[in-house]
Parts: structure tokens; C-alpha cells; sequence
């Protein structure tokens, strides 16, 4: 994908707040909260941006406490510029940054929607349930749902 004809670019760091939002709803992922994100992306551990012409096309952020765990976010793509191989691009730029910057004792997960199972594979991800794990999330806004017992504090 490298060469004199390549017209996209990758290069670290973390995105502006407006394009980390433009980025992540053009290629179909849920939008953030400025706030939230201008609070999140001076935390990020590594991030890639890739250009097309200039202009900001894909992303993908390493987050983590930089020593026992680490977590692969915001990995996404224009729509109009998929199925070019940036994605894998995106994964090999971060999961380099790991191999070379992170303790050998680091876990590092993501959370892979649909297809893009296919693609973490090729790095060395697996799929927690057959390691007798389960991933699980909450979202802050949503209601918990769950009632604590009277021990409980």
C-alpha cells in the first residue's frame, strides 16, 4: 500500500475534536459528546490518523493506563475509501505501537462489531468466550437496571 501512488498517509497522534466526531459518524459509528471527547483524546495512549489529500479519512486510538491494560478504540473508515486495505493499515500502526511500547504482560481488548471481527483476528485477537470470559459494557446515560441487596452499601 506504500508507495509513490499511495494517496493516503498515516501519521500519530489523535484527531481534533470535530473531526474524531465527523470520522466516527460518517463511518457509521454512534456519535460523542464534544465534551466528552474533548476530555477523552488528550488521553490517548497512541493514535493514527489517516489522510486522503489532506483530509482526515480514518483513525484508530490505543486507550489504557499505559502499563497492565490497554483497550483498541474509534478503529474506522470513510465509507468511500473501505475495502483499500486502511483498516488494515490502521491495525498494524497500533498493534506495532503495543509490541514495541507495552509490557509483555499487558491485555489489551477491543469490541468488535460484525465484519470487523475478520480483521482483529489477523492481529492476535480472540474472542473472550472461548477463553471462558464474557465482554460486557453500560452506558453511563441508560438506566443500570439492577437493584442492589439490603448488604450492599
Amino acid at each position: 500500500m506504500d508507495g509513490l501512488n499511495n494517496p493516503y498517509e498515516l501519521s500519530a497522534g489523535a484527531p481534533a475534536v470535530e473531526v474524531f466526531r465527523r470520522l466516527r459518524t460518517d463511518a457509521g459509528l454512534s456519535d460523542k459528546a464534544p465534551e466528552a471527547v474533548a476530555l477523552a483524546l488528550p488521553d490517548t495512549w497512541h493514535g493514527v490518523v489517516v489522510h486522503h489529500e489532506g483530509e482526515p479519512i480514518g483513525m484508530g486510538r490505543i486507550i489504557g493506563d499505559g502499563g497492565t491494560a490497554f483497550q483498541i478504540v474509534d478503529v474506522c473508515v470513510h465509507p468511500a475509501h473501505q475495502g483499500r486495505g486502511l483498516g488494515k493499515r490502521i491495525m498494524a500502526a497500533l498493534t506495532e505501537e503495543l509490541e514495541r511500547r507495552a509490557p509483555a504482560t499487558a491485555y489489551v481488548s477491543l469490541i468488535a462489531d460484525g465484519p470487523a471481527r475478520s480483521l482483529y483476528e489477523k492481529y492476535g485477537f480472540a474472542d473472550t468466550a472461548a477463553h471462558d470470559s464474557i465482554g460486557m459494557y453500560r452506558t453511563m446515560g441508560a438506566s443500570p437496571g439492577f437493584s442492589r441487596s439490603p448488604a450492599e452499601p
